[in-house]
C-alpha cells in the first residue's frame, strides 16, 4: 500500500512538471555574436561561420515539396551591433530570373526571402513597416512591399537595407552560398527618409524567418522556409503580410 502511494505521488509529480516543459523548450533560437563580421562575397570562408549551428529550410509554405536535388537549403546567423548576418547554403539545380523588371513578379523568380521584425511584435506588415519581407533577387536587388513617400503600399527597392552576394561552388554538387548583412529598422521607418537603424545588443529578441522561392524556368513551383506555419483557410503563404508567423531569435554572446 505504501509502495502504491509512492508510485502515485511520483506520477502526479511528473505530470505537474510536464505541464511546464513546453515553456522550457519553446525558447527562441540563439544567434551567436561575431566580433569580426563576415565579408559579404558569397564565398562562406570567413571565421565567423565556423561551427555546426545550421538550421534547415524544410517547411513547405506553398506549392509542392521538391526533391532534394531540385531544392534543399540550410542557413546560419551571426550578429554584431551593426547588422544581422546570414549565410545560406542552397542546392538548386536550375536558377531562373524570368522577369527582367525587378519589381515585376519577383516572387516568381528564384530568390531568397528574409523576414525580419525588429521588436518581434508580430501582426500585419503589408501596408506599414511593422516588419519586412526582403526578397533577395538573383541580381542581388532587394524588394519588398511597403508605403512609399505618398503612403501607397507598392513594391519597392530596399537595396540599402541588405547587402548580399551569392556564388555557386565550382565543385559538384555545385551548391550556392548566399551571404547577407541585414540592417535592422523598426516600425518608425519611412521610405525615402534618413532612418536610423536599430543598434543590436545582447539579449534582444527579433522576429525572423527565412524562405526560398524556387522557380525552374517558369513561375515559382516550390516555397520552403525555416518555420512551420499554421494554415489559415488552407493558406500557409502568410509571411509577406503577417509577422505573427515568423519565428523568434535571441542575440547571445
Amino acid at each position: 500500500m505504501k509502495s502504491s502511494k509512492s508510485l502515485a505521488t511520483t506520477i502526479a509529480s511528473a505530470l505537474f512538471v510536464s505541464m511546464f516543459v513546453p515553456l522550457a523548450i519553446a525558447k527562441p533560437d540563439s544567434v551567436l555574436f561575431t566580433s569580426t563580421p563576415p565579408v559579404i562575397d558569397g564565398l562562406a570562408t570567413d571565421a565567423a561561420w565556423e561551427g555546426e549551428d545550421w538550421h534547415g529550410m524544410t517547411s513547405l509554405m506553398w506549392g509542392t515539396a521538391p526533391e532534394p536535388s531540385d531544392f534543399s537549403g540550410r542557413y546560419k546567423l551571426r550578429w554584431n551591433k551593426d547588422a544581422l548576418y546570414l549565410l545560406a547554403e542552397i542546392q538548386d539545380d536550375h536558377l531562373s530570373d524570368t522577369y527582367a523588371n525587378p519589381l515585376e513578379r519577383y516572387w516568381d523568380d528564384d530568390c531568397l526571402e528574409i523576414f525580419i521584425d525588429a521588436d518581434a511584435s508580430g501582426g500585419d506588415h503589408l501596408n506599414n513597416y511593422n516588419a519586412f519581407a526582403y526578397h533577395l533577387a538573383l541580381d542581388n536587388q532587394v524588394i519588398d512591399i511597403g508605403p512609399n513617400e505618398a503612403g501607397e503600399a507598392v513594391s519597392q527597392r530596399y537595396n540599402d537595407h541588405v547587402k548580399n552576394k551569392w556564388q555557386r561552388d565550382t565543385q559538384a554538387p555545385y551548391k550556392i552560398y548566399w551571404e547577407a548583412a541585414v540592417r535592422v529598422f523598426d516600425d518608425s521607418y519611412q521610405h525615402g527618409k534618413d532612418n536610423p537603424t536599430v543598434t543590436l545588443k545582447e539579449g534582444i529578441t527579433l522576429g525572423f524567418m527565412l524562405a526560398y522561392c524556387d522557380a525552374d524556368g517558369d513561375d515559382r513551383e516550390h516555397f520552403l522556409g525555416s518555420h512551420e506555419i499554421t494554415p489559415v483557410n488552407g493558406d500557409k503563404n502568410l509571411g509577406y503580410k503577417d509577422a505573427s508567423v515568423f519565428g523568434k531569435i535571441i542575440l547571445t554572446k
